[in-house]
């Protein structure tokens, strides 16, 4: 099964959060923060939303820095992705 985006939506595959410290503290769960960065795994159209034309400028493989609480978490054949709009992409990483 595939993720088609609609308008301008993202798909994208967060990193694991850190387990451990740089000293080697082990983290629990409720620890640990949600991460920022991730990898773009399928990319809308774009085309009018609220009025305003979106062009598109992430593209599928981009390492991106997203809002850090944005998105809608998905679960699909046994993967975690997260549908993100492109305004909530703060930067592409290179």
């Amino acid at each position: 099964m595939t993720i088609k985006p609609l308008a301008d939506k993202v798909v994208v595959k967060v990193e694991e959060a850190e387990q451990t410290t740089a000293s080697g503290i082990v983290l629990s769960t409720s620890a640990q923060e949600k991460p920022a960065f991730a990898t773009v795994v399928a990319v809308g159209p774009g085309g009018v939303v609220d009025g305003e034309k979106v062009e598109m400028t992430v593209k599928v493989g981009d390492k991106v820095v997203t809002s850090k609480y944005s998105g809608t978490e998905i679960k699909l054949d046994g993967e975690e992705y997260t549908i993100v709009s492109q305004s909530d992409i703060l930067a592409i990483v290179e």
